[in-house]
């Protein structure tokens, strides 16, 4: 009688096979639904289909504007000075008989370029910079904030300004220096984003086993404060588009006859009232490709929070 109480609680504890096997497609079924869960959840915003949908069209159009204009963007003819829009001028023409819309197609080249290379140049030197702050601390974390502290005391597009001044106008400079004034933002974020992160356990515990800070920043700190600046990335492209802009409206970006659409503004100003359609369509390209970056930004920003999990 002792012992029937004895076999069956060691029938009880001893896991039926059927059991193991049905527990098996739960856990590898995890894996999948959190790697498509934001891929889903991104799909489901509309709002960020449509912004990303502005985005791979501005992009096709830059990439293969040669194929899709139907004039060269800088040849003149005094035959069609400040032309309505028409069948062969779809977007009318300028001051030098120049097609607007060939312009156009062109002018997304410096638009994106310089606000894709621009955000590019202050992510590759700010999330360095702001991961060795956040790591390490003390005097590395003072200098470093310190810095972008200064820099961030100047408005964005002030600084902007300042800094193509100095440099020169061209399209490169007027890149460097919205690529400098952005960067703060991402050495703040990276910094935030550092502190946070080399707190947890397996930080603690790759430090424990001997790895080395270089190893323990790239391999685990790292991956884990992409989101947020993939995030940050995505809406400070549509500031650097406005701030290309904004310089190349100053003579201080893309200098004639190459097209820009700041430098069309610029020329447009003049002829507002006998041919508004100069500036209208190159304010609504802008108008229309900050949004999209925006949107997608805002899509990213809720796919990729962990805390708006679905």
């Amino acid at each position: 009688m002792a012992a029937l109480p004895t076999t069956s609680s060691s029938t009880q504890a001893s896991p039926t096979p059927g059991a193991a096997c049905a527990a098996a497609p739960v856990a590898s079924e995890r894996l999948p639904r959190r790697r498509y869960r934001g891929l889903r959840k991104f799909a489901r915003n509309r709002a960020a289909v449509a912004g990303a949908l502005i985005v791979a069209l501005a992009v096709f159009v830059a990439l293969f504007a040669p194929w899709l204009s139907p004039y060269d963007p800088i040849a003149t003819s005094f035959m069609t000075v400040r032309q309505a829009p028409s069948v062969l001028h779809w977007f009318g023409t300028d001051e030098l008989g120049r097609d607007v819309l060939a312009r156009m197609i062109f002018g997304a080249r410096a638009s994106l370029a310089a606000g894709v290379v621009s955000v590019g140049i202050a992510v590759v030197v700010g999330v360095p910079l702001g991961l060795l702050a956040g790591y390490f601390g003390r005097w590395v974390d003072a200098i470093i904030s310190r810095l972008a502290d200064a820099l961030l005391s100047i408005p964005f597009l002030i600084l902007a300004i300042a800094m193509a001044a100095f440099l020169g106008a061209s399209l490169t400079n007027a890149m460097i220096a919205i690529g400098v004034s952005a960067m703060p933002r991402f050495v703040r974020l990276a910094r935030a984003q550092a502190l946070s992160v080399k707190a947890e356990e397996y930080v603690e515990g790759a430090r424990a086993i001997g790895l080395t800070d270089a190893r323990i920043i790239v391999r685990y700190i790292l991956p884990n404060v992409l989101p947020p600046i993939i995030v940050q990335a995505s809406l400070t492209v549509a500031t650097a588009i406005i701030a290309e802009a904004s310089l190349s409206f100053l003579g201080l970006g893309q200098l004639p006859p190459l097209p820009s659409w700041g430098s069309m503004l610029n020329t447009a100003k003049d002829f507002v009232e006998q041919a508004p359609w100069m500036s209208i369509f190159p304010g609504i390209a802008i108008f229309l490709t900050v949004l999209g970056f925006n949107l997608l930004g805002d899509g990213l920003r809720d796919a990729l929070d962990p805390r708006e999990q679905s």
